[in-house]
């Protein structure tokens, strides 16, 4: 495994195999782009924490508040992060169980938990948080599945044509609003705002982007992952269904994503030269933090070793650091609601008579999960 070229390239490869595989030798690899990619716990965690030597302004693009630093960031987060405390989405519990409850009825016996799922789950949760019409759920699974199509592509022309697709779909949520504002939150955050001042519709476009765009996709793939988990674990689905606590239920969940994190990487810019496990980093050159395999590092979790409780204070499913996913609140609601209802609508979930097929670069998870629903 110290072989591998000094620039590697993961196209069609399964991200989670190949780091497995690159970690036996490396900290550090360089990949086919000159980006630095990092591999080792340590050498995530400490980069993750240290915003002054790591900028997060990296995209050409706005992007609030991930892209980015100090006091700017921190104000952004003050500010955004009172929309996703477990207080504030504690009031949509009660609907986010009502979706989960009918989709997993309308379930076919066999079906997939990716596409059938996760992503219409995503899409209807996400909606009802943010209140947006249900007429805008086909056109939402089709950018989820068109937004994966061009990032496996790697073709920088077809990304941007779906980011401006998604951002034309945002400003037709916010267009009617302005004339007539409605009690939920999307004409909440347009009355907001930050630096003394609302917010421009540039910024509101970045949050409602941060705050959809990359959750659907997360939250089916995650969705996907825990599926194919139980499915082959009958004694862990017996486990659940006894009826355990929502806290021991949601560091299981936390378990199975860090063992396979479809979150794969984020990005980080070096301010000044640096030097990470020895291998020489120089000032504006591009660092990608892989949680993926900082996740399944063996010097820290042993090699998939399932441990929920063990290893919870290390979990880095969502991130850490200044730019730790302000989200977490909101995911782990969806997700725990999820695996409660598929598991209560049914007697065992098995896997389907298809194989799952694994996503590729730079997408993690699964683009498949076949399974079987015994009701």
């Amino acid at each position: 495994m110290t072989n591998w070229p000094d620039e590697v390239d993961p196209t069609g490869h399964d991200l989670r195999l190949l780091t497995d595989e690159l970690r036996a030798g490396h900290r550090v690899v360089r990949n086919a782009r000159g980006e630095w990619v990092l591999l080792g716990y340590a050498e995530v965690e400490a980069t993750a924490t240290d915003a002054e030597r790591f900028s997060s302004a990296v995209s050409a693009h706005l992007q609030v508040p991930n892209g980015l630093d100090g006091e700017e960031h921190a104000e952004a987060r003050r500010v955004l992060d009172r929309y996703l405390t477990a207080e504030a989405v504690a009031p949509f519990e009660t609907r986010f169980r009502e979706i989960a409850r009918d989709l997993v009825a309308s379930l076919p016996t066999e079906t997939d938990a990716v596409r059938d799922l996760g992503a219409v789950f995503a899409v209807r949760a996400q909606s009802a948080w943010l209140g947006w019409p249900a007429s805008l759920e086909p056109r939402l699974l089709d950018w989820m599945q068109a937004n994966h199509a061009a990032t496996r592509s790697g073709e920088r022309a077809r990304m941007a044509q779906v980011a401006d697709d998604f951002d034309d779909l945002i400003r037709g949520v916010l267009e009617p609003r302005r004339l007539n504002p409605t009690d939920d939150l999307t004409s909440r955050l347009m009355a907001d705002g930050w630096k003394e001042r609302p917010f421009t519709d540039e910024e509101l476009v970045s949050i409602l982007r941060n705050w959809t765009g990359g959750d659907l996709g997360s939250i089916a793939l995650c969705v996907g992952v825990l599926a194919a988990h139980l499915s082959l674990d009958p004694a862990l689905q017996a486990r659940l269904r006894s009826g355990v606590s929502d806290a021991e239920l949601d560091a299981v969940i936390d378990e199975i994503l860090r063992l396979d994190d479809p979150f794969v990487t984020n990005r980080r810019k070096a301010t000044c030269p640096v030097t990470v496990a020895g291998v020489e980093i120089g000032e504006g050159e591009v660092v990608k933090l892989n949680w993926t395999s900082a996740n399944r590092d063996e010097s820290v979790f042993g090699v998939d070793i399932f441990d929920p409780v063990g290893h919870a204070a290390r979990n880095l499913v969502y991130g850490t650091g200044p730019h730790v996913c302000p989200g977490r609140a909101l995911a782990t609601m969806e997700l725990r609601i999820a695996v409660q209802e598929l598991l209560a609508a049914t007697s065992a979930v098995f896997p389907g008579e298809r194989d799952p097929e694994r996503e590729v670069h730079p997408v993690g998870g699964y683009r498949r999960v076949p399974i079987a629903l015994a009701r």
